[in-house]
C-alpha cells in the first residue's frame, strides 16, 4: 500500500522521510503519535525523543496518523520512502 503525504515544504518532507524509515536497517523509528495540532503532527521515536512535522493541512496530518497507526501497532511495516519536492511517498506492507 502506498500513501502520498504532502508536507508544508521540501525540508519538512525530508525530515519526515528520515524520521520514519531508515533504508539500510529496514527499520521504522516512529513509536507513536503524541499529538496533532492543526497541520502539525508530533511523533515519538524509539529513542524516546519527540519530533514535530508540519504537513500541508490538518486533513493531511490526520491522514498520516491513520496510515502510520498500523506500523506503530506492528501489524504493518514500512518498506520504502521517497521524497519528491514537498511530498513523501510511503510504501508499507
Amino acid at each position: 500500500m502506498k500513501k502520498r503525504i504532502i508536507c508544508e515544504d521540501k525540508y519538512e518532507a525530508q525530515k519526515l522521510s528520515s524520521i520514519i524509515y531508515v533504508k539500510d536497517n529496514k527499520e521504522t523509528f516512529v513509536s507513536g503519535i503524541l499529538e496533532i495540532i492543526d497541520n502539525e503532527i508530533i511523533v515519538s521515536l524509539k529513542d524516546k525523543s519527540a519530533h514535530s512535522i508540519l504537513l500541508k493541512d490538518k486533513l493531511e496530518a490526520e491522514s498520516f496518523a491513520d496510515f502510520i497507526q498500523s506500523v506503530v501497532e506492528k501489524s504493518s511495516r514500512i518498506t520504502n520512502t521517497e521524497v519528491i519536492e514537498n511530498i513523501v511517498e510511503i510504501t508499507k506492507e
